[in-house]
């Protein structure tokens, strides 16, 4: 993560005016004074994060960097890269409102990809959560949902010198509510429920027994005025005040406590929409074996789940969510997490390829990525010793498809 905010804040300089200088360690940067262009987002209406510094002097995006060495920690959610985000935004509206072609070696036929953004509200007008969606719109299927970062795995392409029918489809909106943003508006409803429960308890069992306090205090008032005590009338109607203050507090909490309670889905709209193109080149003889076997991986998927299990350590398949792994795999003794990315060839020799998403991914989580490869899966497959940290190997780029090849033969070292 720290690898990747520091790229995203070195790639964002041709679009915002801030101007870094890589420093050391690694994932620091020295910077001149904050352009007042991002000093300005602290005033729009939903800005509610800390004032934005006029300078930063030096920052970095690790975490433990920032510790250690006393820095500045710039990392999402921070008033300097919400800031640069929001930037990036506003200069990219023109941009995704013409949308983009990008070419695409497992698609058959053209599609296109409607990126939605929604967000949660709670009755008090604060944004509770908001989420990015991506639908796929086909001319040969259905519409279906995909993860947004599924981009990574296509190739930029020009525009389009034909129209093809999937860019003219209609908006599956129906579609949108009904398998994505009513669970969406569920899960956050059923975490923020149990939230306010818990905060409620507490704030409302406090209140109730500061009240049994001030009613022990009338009582006890109570009789030194009827004992004729000096001031003991004004000490009542004090008591007096502080239980009604007390009182109206509760009920006043209670109603602020419902609307946080009562969410509901607001500012669903299309962000952008981009073309998908098969690629020109799909059907050459070198890129042919390139493609994805759905059966192929499926076997090579089964062989790395197993093999995460016989090794003590729980797997889950995350492949469908275009993270750039397929399995997540936890040891709970050890608390090692491996991030895997498993390819499956149908013979004992052979090829295999990273898309530019999972060899970005690969780069930056070099300390616990893992490659698995399972060979002869059409027969009896077998898993090759996983490798630890494939990015250090020799991959060759593959210009044509914008994706990166390696013999199986290269893959050495690695173990358990």
């Amino acid at each position: 993560m720290p690898e990747t905010i520091a790229r995203f804040l070195s790639e964002a300089a041709p679009f915002v005016p801030l101007a870094l200088k890589p420093a050391t360690p690694p994932q620091s940067f020295e910077a001149i004074r904050t352009p007042s262009v991002l000093l300005s987002y602290e005033r729009d209406p939903d800005w509610r994060l800390a004032a934005i510094a006029s300078r930063y002097p030096r920052f970095t995006t690790d975490r433990k960097v920032a510790e250690n060495q006393n820095l500045e920690w710039v990392t999402p959610g921070h008033p300097l890269f919400e800031a640069v985000r929001r930037h990036i935004r506003v200069k990219a509206t023109d941009s995704l409102a013409k949308g983009a072609c990008f070419y695409s070696l497992q698609h058959a036929s053209p599609a296109r990809v409607d990126f939605y953004r929604a967000r949660v509200v709670d009755g008090t007008g604060q944004i509770i959560h908001e989420r990015l969606f991506a639908v796929v719109l086909g001319e040969s299927d259905g519409p279906r949902l995909a993860e947004p970062g599924l981009l990574g795995d296509f190739q930029p392409a020009p525009a389009a010198t034909t129209v093809p029918e999937a860019a003219l489809m209609p908006e599956a909106t129906d579609f949108l509510h009904a398998e994505a943003l009513a669970a969406f508006l569920d899960d956050v409803r059923r975490d923020r429920k149990a939230e306010i429960a818990r905060i409620r308890e507490h704030v409302d069992g406090s209140l109730k027994e500061l009240i049994q306090r001030a009613d022990w205090e009338i009582g006890r008032v109570q009789e030194d005025v009827e004992q004729g005590l000096p001031g003991a009338e004004g000490r009542l109607a004090r008591a007096e005040a502080r239980h009604d203050e007390l009182t109206t507090h509760r009920v006043q909490r209670r109603a602020v406590f419902d609307r946080e309670e009562a969410l509901s889905l607001q500012a669903v709209e299309r962000l952008a929409s981009v073309l998908i193109l098969p690629h020109p080149e799909r059907e050459a003889p070198e890129v042919r074996n390139l493609r994805q076997d759905l059966e192929t991986e499926a076997t090579a998927m089964r062989m790395a789940m197993a093999y995460e299990r016989e090794n003590g350590r729980e797997p889950t398949d995350v492949s469908a969510k275009n993270l750039g792994y397929d399995i997540t795999s936890l040891d709970h003794s050890s608390g090692e997490l491996r991030l895997i990315e498993v390819k499956g060839i149908g013979g004992s020799k052979g090829t295999v390829l990273l898309t530019p998403n999972e060899r970005r991914v690969a780069e930056d989580r070099r300390d616990c990525y893992w490659l698995y490869v399972v060979t002869d899966c059409d027969a009896a497959p077998r898993l090759q010793e996983p490798r630890r940290d494939p990015a250090a190997l020799a991959w060759e780029k593959v210009t044509k498809v914008a994706h990166y090849a390696l013999s199986v033969s290269a893959i050495s070292g690695g173990g358990q």
